[in-house]
This record gives structure tokens, C-alpha cells and sequence, in this order.
């Protein structure tokens, strides 16, 4: 079982700025011993790193870390995606599977910039996969990326982040549609218990099932931003309760262990 979508981070360290005393329970560090006790607890063999700072500093600390444990499958980092040379450099860690440009406070248009496409074209022609942190409003601009770069591969973090309430998931239904005609677009489940709750996280579920279907879908945990709203364990398993569980395979590892190319998912 892999956990597609975790965090770490040391307050002041490896460029660190968020999160701010604004944000409550997250505002600590949070360690690898703890990230294992919590994957322990739960069941999960193996997790995706991923950043949450857009800083070269801390994704060279995240990939020391996951070199120091096989709990950590891979990395999801940071690189100016403005520098094509960069990414490619980059590129030579092994455990780095991914990058993730912070898109969801920027323009709607974001992606659209013409200085980023030999960055998105190494990532490419590397295997980096990406992950998009977006809001609804980016994803026109997102399936217009996924169309010019075909062999790019794509994960929407946290699903964009949909509304909830009947008029922000239609809303999101409509804007995210497009994409299941992208197929080189999957879909994280992940942060979805942040934003919504749970009787609209079970429709946005459904909606992404029906749209992407099974083979598209990855489970993330969010860990430890999870924690503001609900446990682990509870994300879990009502993630575990919604998917079908002849889906079970893939949403929960399967996927995640093609996608970001993850060659053994037991443990180590």
C-alpha cells in the first residue's frame, strides 16, 4: 500500500514559510520518526514525499531523507520550471519521481506562460511527473498544457480542491470533465476532508470514478495537514469505504507504483 501525498518540514529550516502560527496544529515540525509511526499505525507500507515549500533547499532535504529510509518510494519536489537545464539536472536523483509548482494562488492562466514549456518538455523527455496544486479556475488552462505535452504526465493534487455544497461541486464537475479526455491525467485523492465534507467528499468521489475511472484514481493522505480537520486513520478509511473494493488494488498502491514509477511497493 503506498500513500501518495505526504509532507514533512522543520519550521525556519530548508527555506521554510509555511505553515504560519495562523494555521494552528501545523505549526511544528513534523519528522520522518513520526510520518513512519503514523504509516505503522495505519497499515501503509510505503509513501510519496512531497513538497510544500518552492525551494531548491528544501527538495534536496527531502530527497536525503527518503535516500535514508525505504518508507519513502519517491519524491515530489521543486525546481524553477523556467530553467529547462535545471529540471534535467534534477532529474538524476533517482528517488525524484516528480515536480510541483504551487499553482494555487497564481493566475488561471498560469500554465499557458510560454517561458515555462522547455521546462514542462524536460520534465517530459526526464519521466517527471506533474503534480498540479490548482484550484477549479486552472484547470481550462491545465487540459490545454495536457493536449500540447502528451507524453507529460499529469496528477491533480487534492482534485483540484473542489467547493462543496450542490452549486461548487457542479461547478467542478464542469471544469474538470474535460480532462478525463487527457490520458495522460490522473487524479489524487487527496484533501478533499480540508475542503468539503463528508457527505461531498462522497460525491466528488463517485464523480471522479465516473469520470476517470478506477486506473486514474491515487489515494494520498494529505499527512499532516490532515490533521487540521481529521485523523489519518479516519481519511482512511472512509476513503477505504467509498472506493469499491475491487478497486482497492490499484487506487491504494497500483496506480501510484506506475505512475510515479516505484518499483517495489512492500516493505524493506
Amino acid at each position: 500500500m503506498i500513500d501518495a501525498h505526504v509532507h514533512l518540514w522543520q519550521l525556519g529550516a530548508q527555506d521554510c514559510i509555511w505553515p504560519t502560527a495562523a494555521d494552528g496544529v501545523l505549526f511544528r515540525d513534523f519528522a520522518m520518526a513520526e510520518l513512519v509511526a503514523t504509516l505503522d499505525d495505519a497499515g501503509v507500507d510505503r509513501a510519496v514525499l512531497v513538497q510544500s515549500q518552492e525551494s531548491p533547499r528544501d527538495t534536496a532535504w527531502l530527497l536525503d531523507l527518503a535516500a535514508s529510509t525505504h518508507r519513502i518510494a519517491g519524491v515530489v519536489g521543486w525546481a524553477d520550471l523556467c530553467d529547462a537545464r535545471a529540471v534535467t539536472t534534477l532529474s538524476g536523483d533517482p528517488l525524484l519521481k516528480g515536480l510541483r509548482p504551487m499553482v494555487q494562488a497564481r493566475a488561471a492562466n498560469w500554465y499557458d506562460d510560454p517561458a515555462l514549456r522547455g521546462g514542462f518538455t524536460a520534465m517530459a523527455e526526464c519521466g517527471l511527473v506533474l503534480d498540479a496544486l490548482i484550484r477549479p479556475a486552472h484547470l481550462p488552462a491545465l487540459a490545454r498544457l495536457a493536449e500540447r505535452h502528451p507524453d507529460l504526465v499529469i496528477v491533480i493534487d487534492h482534485a483540484a480542491k473542489p467547493e462543496g455544497g450542490q452549486r461548487g461541486l457542479a461547478a467542478w464537475r464542469a471544469a474538470i470533465a474535460p480532462l478525463a479526455g487527457c490520458r495522460n491525467v490522473h487524479v489524487k485523492l487527496s484533501g478533499l476532508l480540508t475542503e468539503m465534507s463528508r457527505p461531498d467528499v462522497a460525491r466528488a468521489l463517485e464523480t471522479l470514478l465516473e469520470l476517470f475511472g478506477a486506473e486514474r484514481l491515487l489515494w494520498g493522505s494529505d499527512w499532516p495537514v490532515v490533521t487540521a480537520t481529521e485523523t489519518y486513520r479516519a481519511w482512511l478509511d472512509l476513503a477505504s469505504a467509498l472506493v469499491p473494493e475491487q478497486h482497492h488494488l490499484a487506487v491504494f498502491g497500483g496506480n501510484a507504483a506506475r505512475i510515479y514509477a516505484i518499483a517495489d511497493i512492500g516493505h524493506g
